[in-house]
């Protein structure tokens, strides 16, 4: 397992190569193949779209979620102030980080600490499911969701990710019993993740047979973390490797469906290359219940709270007027709202 320092400069340098560079997945997230019936006579006021939710307890004013990115650092510390304030004004959903860097070293705890500024949001805590075979217990994930106030926990998998980390870690066998013991012992709902290549309908139906409470598809077709990895690896052969895996994965809108067949009584979360309220949207009509972004909210935080809230107003009003354009009066309307497939080969 990597050190206290080597996370730290991880971090930073994981930041930097998402502002800085061009980490684009080769794949799109198949979204653009669908398009909604449009209602020409929607039958309603736009005004009374209603937008809102309630999940995992908490009500949300949108579908939104701002997907986990960062903590550890003092840099991240202030792009998650900056996330969380937004959030809490604009009363959507919000990831942390993963918080392994915080569990090995105190001093960092205070990065990922937003509950200050957010004590309305529904709010994840984040670790890697990965490290349940590097000594960590439900003990540790109790302490990840304690020490931020977490309404929830995510479990995220990043299996492609540490196989291109020349520190990685990749000891995967035997995840699935680990984690159904988290779901028992934790205390709080939990979320398994992908961080942008997807989960498929084997996977989907295993976790929700050991007992998670969701699942987030964080599909292919945004930020491809093979790309991120190429950048920080020195050695050119090790960089070539990462470089080949461009094109890997599920695409999102896939994704989704695999994940709504495998485990169809499970609350989806949408993310991976979503770019627009459409995008959240069409996710939505194809069965998630929210829809996460992280791209475009840490380039807006990295300027200012006020810049997120912007964003996420525009994210909110292209939601809502998707919903009028189609006809969807709410969330439950639009996840039952037809939606036209068009392959590639259609101009």
């Amino acid at each position: 397992m990597p050190g206290k320092q080597i996370l730290s400069s991880r971090k930073s340098d994981h930041i930097r190569i998402n502002l800085e560079e061009d980490v684009r997945s080769g794949l799109t997230t198949g979204l653009e193949q669908y398009r909604f019936v449009h209602r020409a006579l929607p039958e309603m006021d736009l005004e009374d779209v209603n937008l809102g939710q309630t999940l995992f307890g908490r009500r949300l004013d949108a579908p939104l979620l701002i997907s986990s990115m960062t903590g550890g650092t003092t840099e991240a510390a202030a792009i998650n102030r900056k996330l969380a304030e937004a959030a809490q004004e604009m009363h959507v959903a919000m990831g942390l980080g993963s918080q392994r860097a915080a569990i090995e070293n105190p001093a960092e705890v205070y990065s990922f600490q937003v509950r200050k500024y957010a004590p309305d949001i529904l709010l994840f805590a984040n670790l890697g499911a990965v490290q349940l075979n590097y000594t960590y217990t439900s003990v540790h994930c109790r302490r990840a969701v304690d020490m931020v106030g977490a309404d929830a926990l995510y479990l995220h998998l990043n299996a492609l990710q540490e196989a291109l980390q020349p520190e990685g870690d990749t000891r995967f066998a035997g995840l699935l019993g680990k984690i159904e013991t988290v779901c028992k012992q934790v205390g709080v709902p939990v979320i398994v993740k992908e961080v942008g290549w997807g989960i498929s309908e084997t996977d989907a139906r295993r976790l929700y047979e050991c007992g998670v409470a969701g699942i987030d598809v964080a599909g292919a077709g945004g930020t491809s973390w093979s790309q991120v990895e190429m950048y920080r690896i020195d050695d050119e052969s090790l960089a070539r490797v990462a470089a080949a895996f461009r094109d890997w994965g599920i695409p999102t809108a896939e994704s989704i469906r695999q994940v709504r067949q495998g485990a169809p009584d499970l609350p989806v979360f949408a993310s991976g290359g979503l770019r627009n309220g459409i995008d959240v949207a069409k996710c939505i009509a194809l069965g998630a219940v929210l829809g996460g972004m992280a791209g475009p909210y840490l380039k807006a935080a990295a300027v200012s709270a006020a810049a997120t809230v912007r964003l996420i107003a525009e994210f909110r009003r292209e939601i809502q007027v998707a919903m009028f354009a189609c006809g969807a009066a709410n969330i439950d309307e639009l996840n039952h709202t037809p939606l036209l497939y068009r392959s590639s080969g259609d101009s």
